[in-house]
């Protein structure tokens, strides 16, 4: 997917209303992920997305969208189970204990828009489970850190990669990254892979979000006959963490980072 080449430097009113979408983004989540727990269902989960918005004013970025030909996307909310690593549409599927869920949300309010996920365990989870959240959230942190004027765009992708295969995980291509703001999906594509020093210099102004999918397994993706929910070819696990960051020349600010969230 290409987003263009121009990338948009925000203005200090334009960051401004961003942390405000940013903070209902991430505030949202965090009720999302309080409320899952064995015998939830996902569609259950979308409903109270929805309300939330709703109650909020806000709008949702996901809902009815149609990239590139695909059936308009029918839910608020991604909610991607175990095998599953992206775009997993809500319904009647009931979480389990074990089970890990990837939960991708965005907010659309006075025409900005705001992008996170975060991947959650339903009660006790395996070992193996456990390490591999605790590996995708650090990967996306280790890329944060680059994200500093001066540094290339590359830099991001190469510290998430460095991270996630240094603990044995694959980091999936077939999906990246992006710049956001007026749009959910601006230029630059963001990869969670590749070599470091390439691409554009990072400025004050730019916002991205970031997003690593890394699997247990082939970072190959397959997709259902749904049009949307990406799985992992060999069914093994995928986490997924993302968060809309803006580039400050005091550092990189988590936009969509709350108090007790990710």
């Amino acid at each position: 997917m290409s987003y263009g080449e121009k990338i948009s430097l925000k203005s200090r009113r334009e960051l401004d209303q961003m942390r405000e979408v940013g903070q209902h983004t991430g505030e949202i989540l965090l009720a999302l992920r309080e409320r899952v727990q064995p015998g939830i269902t996902t569609g259950e989960l979308n409903d109270f997305a929805g309300k939330e918005l709703k109650r909020r004013g806000l709008n949702s970025p996901f809902l009815n969208y149609s990239p590139g030909g695909l059936p308009p996307y029918p839910a608020v909310l991604c909610a991607s189970v175990n095998d599953e690593i992206v775009h997993g549409i809500p319904g009647s599927r009931e979480l389990k204990e074990g089970d890990i869920i990837s939960l991708d949300f965005g907010v659309e309010s006075q025409g900005f828009h705001g992008d996170s996920a975060v991947t959650i365990p339903v009660g006790p989870i395996s070992e193996k489970a456990r390490k591999l959240l605790e590996t995708t959230r650090d990967s996306l942190y280790q890329g944060v850190e680059k994200m500093v004027p001066g540094k290339r765009l590359s830099d991001i992708g190469a510290a998430v990669q460095i991270r996630a295969e240094g603990d044995g995980y694959s980091v999936v291509r077939q999906f990246v990254g992006h710049g956001i703001g007026r749009q959910m999906h601006e230029p630059p594509q963001v990869p969670n892979y590749g070599s470091p020093g390439r691409g554009q210099r990072l400025q004050h102004g730019m916002v991205l979000a970031v997003e690593p999918m890394v699997n247990v397994g082939s970072e190959k993706v397959r997709i259902l006959d749904d049009g949307w929910t990406a799985v992992t070819v060999d069914g093994q696990l995928s986490a997924h963490f993302e968060h809309t960051i803006a580039i400050t020349d005091a550092g990189p600010e988590v936009l969509t980072r709350v108090e007790g969230s990710h």
